[in-house]
C-alpha cells in the first residue's frame, strides 16, 4: 500500500495572498502549495512592493506597506485567472486599479461581468479599453445588497475583499460557499472583518477601517485530495491520501459509495482506497459547492471509461470542460460528445499510450490518470498548466511506484 500527501489549497492560497493587500500590517501565510499559480501571485505582489519573507518551506511573511499599485505586472495578471482577485482589495484600499483582462485554463467563456455589476453597485466607476479596465471609487466605497448572476467563487471572493473596507453593509446572496471561498472568510475575520452566513449562500459583512494583520495556515486541497482518490480508483491502487479535508468531499465519498468503489476513513484526514471487485457510474453531474466539483469532473470521465455501460457526464458551469475527452478518445476510448456541457462514456475501454496535449489544470491531471491507466508510453504537452495546481505530481506518483518523469521538450 502506498501513501501519498495532500497540499495546501491552491484556491485559498490566491485569494488569501491578495487579502494581505488590505492592510500595511505583517501577514503571516502557512501550508502554501508550492504551484505556478501561488509563486505567481507573490511575485505580483512582489512587484507592487510587498516586503516577502520565507520563513520556512511553506511558510512566508508578507508586509504590504509601501504598495505602488501602478506597477501591477500586466503580463502576469494575463497568466493566470486567480489575478482578477487583485481588484477587490486594490480598489478597497487605493481607490483606483488598471488591470489586464486575466487569463488562465481556457474552459469556456468566463467573463468578469458579475465583478464589474458589484463594484458599480458599490460606487464605482468601470472605464473598459482595449484589453484592460480601469476602476475608481467615486468618492467612497459604498456597502450594498448584490445579487450574483451565478454562483461565482471570485465574484463572490472579491466582493468580500472590498466589502471589509466598504462604509457599511454589504450583503452578497447567491454567494458561493466552497471551501476555499469559506477559509477566505477565515482570514478576513481574523483582521477584524464582521462576517455572518459563511458557509451559506448569503454573506453579510460589514465594512472596518483599519484591518489588522493576521497569521493563517491554509486548509489542506479537496480537489486534489479528491483527484488522488479518484486515481487510485482509477488504476484499482490500494492508496493511502493524506490531509484529506473530508468535511468537504461528502457528495464525493457518496458517490464512491454509489459507483462501490471501497474506502476507509482511517482518521479525520485520511482516506484508503481499496481496489474494487466491481464499477458501475451512471452519472456524474457537476454542481456549485457542496454538489461535485467541477474541478473534479475530468477525473470521473477517465473512470468512467473502466465503467460498463453508459456514463454520462454533465458539466453545465463550463462549455470548455469537456475538451480533454477529444485526447481519451485518441487514447481508445468510446467517447460522444453530445455538446459543449455533455458527453456519454461508454465503458469499458481499454486506454493505450498515446501523444496528448492538454490546455487547462483539471484537464491535464486527468490526462495523468489515464496515462496511468493506458497501456503503453504516454506523453502529455503543455504540462505548465498542470504545474499551476498540482505540487510536483510526478514526485509525488513516483513514490507510489508510477512510471512517470518529467521530460524536456
Amino acid at each position: 500500500m502506498g501513501e501519498i500527501e495532500v497540499s495546501g489549497c491552491k484556491n485559498a492560497a490566491t485569494p488569501i495572498l491578495a487579502a494581505t493587500l488590505l492592510t500595511d500590517k505583517p501577514c503571516i501565510i502557512d501550508n502554501l502549495p508550492l504551484v505556478e499559480d501561488v509563486l505567481k501571485m507573490i511575485e505580483i505582489l512582489k512587484g507592487m512592493g510587498a516586503k516577502v519573507q520565507w520563513l520556512a518551506e511553506r511558510k512566508i511573511k508578507i508586509q504590504n506597506k509601501d504598495i505602488e499599485p501602478k506597477k501591477l505586472n500586466q503580463n502576469l495578471v494575463c497568466q493566470m485567472r486567480s489575478s482578477v482577485l487583485l481588484i477587490g482589495p486594490i480598489l478597497a484600499r487605493f481607490g483606483k486599479i488598471k488591470i489586464s483582462q486575466p487569463g488562465g485554463c481556457i474552459i469556456g467563456v468566463r467573463p468578469i461581468d458579475a465583478h464589474l455589476d458589484a463594484f458599480q453597485k458599490m460606487g464605482v466607476d468601470i472605464e473598459e479599453g482595449k484589453g484592460f479596465f480601469t476602476l475608481k471609487v467615486k468618492e467612497q466605497l459604498l456597502g450594498n445588497e448584490i445579487v450574483l448572476k451565478e454562483f461565482s467563487v471570485t465574484a463572490t471572493e472579491n466582493i468580500l475583499m472590498a466589502a471589509s473596507l466598504a462604509k457599511g453593509k454589504t450583503i452578497i446572496k447567491i454567494a458561493a460557499a466552497e471551501p476555499h471561498v469559506q477559509d477566505l472568510c477565515h482570514f478576513l475575520q481574523k483582521m477584524g472583518a464582521k462576517i455572518q452566513g459563511i458557509g451559506t449562500h448569503t454573506l453579510q459583512i460589514t465594512g472596518q477601517k483599519k484591518p489588522k494583520g493576521a497569521n493563517h495556515f491554509l486548509i489542506y486541497d479537496s480537489v486534489e485530495a479528491g483527484t488522488y482518490m479518484i486515481m487510485a480508483a482509477a488504476t484499482q491502487g490500494k492508496i493511502k491520501i493524506k490531509n484529506v479535508p473530508i468535511s468537504y468531499l461528502d457528495l464525493v465519498l457518496e458517490k464512491f459509495q454509489e459507483f462501490k468503489i471501497p474506502f476507509k476513513i482511517n482518521s479525520r484526514d485520511s482516506v484508503q482506497v481499496e481496489p474494487w471487485q466491481e464499477l458501475k457510474i451512471d452519472k456524474v453531474q457537476c454542481l456549485p459547492y457542496p454538489g461535485i466539483p467541477t474541478d473534479l469532473q475530468s477525473a470521473f470521465g477517465v473512470l468512467a471509461t473502466q465503467s460498463p455501460g453508459s456514463t454520462l457526464i454533465h458539466d453545465p458551469l463550463y462549455e470548455g470542460r469537456l475538451k480533454y475527452l477529444e485526447e481519451l478518445n485518441k487514447m481508445g476510448a468510446e467517447i460522444i460528445i453530445c455538446d459543449p456541457h455533455r458527453a456519454i462514456i461508454n465503458g469499458p475501454t481499454k486506454l493505450y499510450g498515446a501523444e496528448l496535449g492538454t490546455i487547462d489544470l483539471r484537464g491535464g491531471a486527468s490526462l495523468v490518470i489515464a496515462g496511468l491507466l493506458a497501456q503503453g508510453k504516454t506523453i502529455i504537452k503543455n504540462i505548465g498548466q498542470i504545474d499551476r495546481g498540482y505540487e510536483r505530481i510526478e514526485q509525488k506518483l513516483q513514490k507510489l511506484g508510477a512510471d512517470i518523469r518529467r521530460i524536456k521538450a
